[in-house]
């Protein structure tokens, strides 16, 4: 470490209340902006100059700040077991091979972090679960490489390699500073294209007009402003994290005050501790995807909608859909978004059998490769089995309570759907603030605590909705539904058969307008036609604002297209 580098750090704990670790992390998210621009400006012709400069800082990182000289060593025996299995292991056993030794090996480190107890100190189990994230994902994907093209999904096939990178390319992927301590984690080859450059090419057939600008003889487009917008929130974040913490946190609850408080409040409590922690995650999390966007790997191509730059490549967190969710797979498909993404593809599909789909066994083995992967704290097993259940329940209330709240054909919300969303809203939040508590409070006795000063309010509803769904009540639900269905199909037909039923006593000039006469034919021709001719012609002007090479098709493609669009011949 750095001679003097705590005193600063130490005078900013005294007035924020942090820890000397904690700030100098937020220091190092913060510092990467300025070093990803000068990384941003190496010469795209030099990549290896790239990857040197980001193996240095990630060095800095290490041992000049946190004088984790035991954390080189760690991060070393993962990327060098990885690399070594995936260069000479053959068979379909390989990429198990290597994610049984990453596993193992940063589970030593969980224990040794646990038995230390020291939540306030930074080690290299942070950094190594972003590591095991990428390193298990490169040994499929050499994996992948090695079968044919046409043996693989699409996700599988693009991201396959059909080579071993070299040594220098592999160590800038494994020690990518901007996310080297809090993610978020990428695949190989979202980093071979970044330092190759492809990734910013513009797609064929577009027009390079609409590439997004760059400075000087760059091809990275210029990302100053995402990055800085991330920045600032992030920093926003951070510093309510600060303010909020100091009012809601694991000592109150544990305390006897917390007590004086009537239930309700309580769980309000309980919720505010959830959300202030949160915060914490919100502001990390931004920071260093502002970092990534700034170097260029945040890139994803241009939105064909505006014409401008996307920059959620790496988006690793959502707030807003979090702290809005009505239900628990919108709650949990906007939080922590790669390692969702990273069990997904690499646990949940890749048990499956090919040609089947997922099951018991795959969201088991995804259960247990999330808990393992998060530590051994008893807080985490109890909210990891906790949310299995509730998601079991809001499946449940989602397939056979809220049809009721929605019209027979389910394309329409009824005028009481709103009570249902919002105490969809009140149920989910309240039932994941009680969720995660564990999460934050970790040991089993603090869990439990807490729990029991609430009356274990989400335990006992998942266990009375589950006994619900496995009673009578399920099928009584169900005739209901198919009831419903069954008298709008009914009430529907009477109207289909109404015109023809009435038509012969109306005044000929004023019968009723059939949509479709006899024979298929439209009721106005020349209208539809028009109508088809528009939306050709809306979606050909699209596609040219996309940047697709498009010209008016002919009088006689215009006659297909249009055939095409009324599903008939004209």
């Amino acid at each position: 470490m750095l001679p003097y580098v705590n005193i600063p750090f130490e005078y900013a704990g005294l007035a924020t209340g942090a820890s000397v670790d904690e700030l100098k992390l937020i220091f190092s998210f913060l510092l990467s902006y300025p070093l990803a621009g000068v990384l941003k400006r190496i010469p795209d012709t030099k990549p290896y100059q790239k990857n040197l400069f980001i193996i240095l800082v990630s060095l800095f990182y290490l041992v000049g700040l946190f004088d984790l000289w035991t954390g080189i060593r760690t991060i070393f025996i993962s990327s060098a077991g990885a690399y070594i299995i995936a260069s000479y292991v053959e068979g379909p056993f390989m990429p198990w091979i290597g994610f049984v030794f990453l596993m193992g090996h940063m589970s030593i480190n969980h224990i040794y972090r646990q038995f230390a107890a020291r939540p306030d100190k930074v080690d290299i189990t942070g950094a190594q679960m972003v590591l095991v994230m990428k390193l298990t994902g490169f040994c499929w994907n050499v994996y992948d490489g090695r079968l044919q093209p046409d043996h693989l999904a699409d996700f599988q096939r693009e991201r396959a390699l059909r080579n071993i990178p070299s040594v220098l390319d592999f160590a800038g992927y494994v020690l990518f500073f901007p996310s080297l301590f809090a993610g978020p984690s990428f695949d190989f080859v979202d980093y071979q294209r970044w330092i190759t450059t492809t990734m910013f090419e513009v797609p064929k057939g577009s027009d390079p007009q609409h590439a997004p600008p760059t400075r000087k003889q760059r091809k990275i487009p210029r990302s100053g402003t995402p990055a800085a917008l991330k920045a600032l929130t992030g920093l926003l974040w951070i510093f309510l994290f600060l303010r909020f913490s100091a009012w809601y946190n694991t000592s109150f609850v544990m305390s006897s005050d917390y007590m004086k408080y009537s239930f309700p409040r309580r769980i309000w409590i309980l919720e505010m501790l959830g959300f202030s922690t949160r915060m914490k995650y919100y502001g990390v999390w931004y920071l260093t995807e502002g970092a990534c966007i700034l170097s260029g790997l945040g890139y994803k191509g241009i939105d064909p909608k505006t014409g401008r730059a996307q920059w959620n490549r790496l988006e690793n967190v959502n707030p807003w859909g979090i702290e809005t969710a009505q239900n628990t797979r919108a709650y949990l498909e906007n939080w922590n978004k790669n390692t969702n993404n990273w069990l997904r593809n690499y646990m949940y599909l890749r048990v499956t059998p090919k040609g089947k789909k997922p099951g018991f066994r795959a969201s088991l083995a995804t259960f247990i490769t999330s808990a393992f992967w998060h530590g051994f704290y008893p807080g985490y097993y109890l909210s990891f089995v906790l949310a299995a259940f509730l998601q079991t329940v809001a499946k449940n209330f989602r397939r056979f309570v809220r049809p009721f709240f929605l019209t027979p054909d389910g394309q329409r919300a009824t005028q009481h759907k709103i009570y249902y969303d919002a105490l969809s809203f009140v149920t989910t939040q309240t039932a994941f603030c009680f969720t995660t508590a564990p999460f934050v409070l970790l040991s089993l006795h603090s869990s439990l605590l807490v729990w029991s000063r609430v009356y274990f309010y989400a335990v006992i509803g998942t266990a009375a909705s589950m006994a619900i769904f496995a009673s009578p009540a399920k099928q009584w639900l169900v005739w209901h539904l198919n009831a419903r269905q069954k008298n709008a199909k009914m009430q529907w037909q009477e109207q289909e058969q109404l015109p023809r039923r009435t038509q012969h006593l109306l005044p000929h000039d004023r019968k009723l307008e059939d949509p479709v006469l006899g024979g298929g034919l439209p009721s106005d021709p020349g209208k539809e036609l028009d109508e088809a001719v528009r939306e050709i012609k809306e979606e050909v002007e699209a596609m040219r604002k996309r940047g697709v090479s498009v010209s008016m098709p002919r009088g006689q493609d215009m006659e297909a297209a249009a055939e095409k669009k009324l599903g008939r011949k004209l």
